[in-house]
């Protein structure tokens, strides 16, 4: 970072995983407040099942991996196929990696405001970043129209797993059915369209006759964009900086920030990086997607029985 630069008054508003890691490298040499709206640091709707990629941003989240998997394997309903990842993912407590990056943030000097609802943008302050996830004030207040979102629900079968392998069955809406084995507990959740999502989730259940225990809901944006502003900028889900896929976003989001951190405080040239770096992978994984499910679908014949994937580019977060 250009020392020039150095002690800006940061505002960042969102206490989520990129919330937290900017205001830990931004606090370097610069003045970082953080506001978060709840009255507790930590995520607690997110399936936690990342590229091990996470580890160059945050080495010390190895201590947190529950399982490591190896592959996924997709149930359409005429054929199943098996997707051998590149390198592993790892299945950690999305909670505890919060938490994590909190007590760190707050060692390095950053001050971080609990049950701080911002419902305009505060004032006096040099640069605003905002992390406040699909219901952004951020990107309210900059003009910008809302995201499109989908609705993601989740709960828990208390059963011990340690496969090496997700299970996922795609719907006929675009969205998908997963399971993943957490050790101590396997998880079922779906990713759908907001008017489908339920009731596809407890016909599947039902069917099954699987009984969850601790659901929860979150909705999961899309539409990469930023605000123009030179001195008001966002990250992450704010930014509609999800994957098509899977609606991950944990380690683009982490990317983004880095070269947020590597540029800062040149707004424009931290967009245009991210822009250019992301947009063409979720035009071609909306193409692809579509193209996936329809051959899944319609014409499994025309599909293998084993593939091998980018880990990073489709299924993690």
């Amino acid at each position: 970072m250009d020392k020039s630069n150095t002690n800006k008054k940061v505002a960042i508003i969102g206490g989520g995983i990129c919330g937290l890691y900017l205001a830990l490298k931004l606090s370097d040499e610069n003045e970082v407040e953080l506001f978060e709206r709840k009255e507790e640091i930590g995520k607690k709707c997110c399936s936690g099942l990342f590229s091990k990629r996470i580890l160059n941003s945050i080495p010390e989240s190895k201590d947190l991996v529950q399982n490591r998997i190896k592959k996924v394997i997709v149930h359409f309903s005429k054929k199943d196929i098996e997707a051998q990842f590149s390198h592993d993912l790892l299945v950690m407590n999305h909670f505890k990696l919060d938490k994590m990056m909190a007590q760190k943030t707050k060692e390095k000097g950053a001050n971080i405001n609990l049950n701080q609802a911002v419902l305009s943008l505060p004032e006096n302050y040099d640069y605003i970043i905002g992390c406040d996830g699909y219901d952004s004030v951020t990107r309210k207040e900059t003009g910008l129209p809302k995201l499109s979102i989908r609705l993601g629900i989740k709960g828990f079968v208390n059963k011990k797993d340690n496969a090496d392998y997700v299970e996922v069955w795609p719907t006929k809406n675009n969205g998908f059915i997963w399971k993943i084995p957490r050790g101590e507990r396997v998880e079922y959740g779906i990713l759908e369209e907001s008017k489908y999502a339920k009731d596809n989730f407890n016909k599947f259940l039902k069917e099954r006759d699987i009984e969850i225990k601790d659901k929860c809901s979150s909705l999961v944006p899309e539409g990469l964009s930023f605000p123009n502003n030179p001195n008001i900028t966002l990250c992450g889900d704010a930014a509609g900086l999800t994957k098509p896929w899977s609606g991950g976003g944990v380690i683009w989001g982490l990317t983004a920030a880095n070269h947020l951190v590597s540029t800062f405080p040149d707004f424009d040239k931290y967009q245009k990086v991210v822009f250019n770096k992301f947009k063409p992978k979720i035009t071609l994984s909306k193409i692809g997607l579509k193209v996936f499910y329809f051959l899944g679908h319609n014409l499994p014949w025309f599909l293998p029985k084993k593939i091998n994937i980018d880990t990073d580019y489709i299924f993690s977060k």
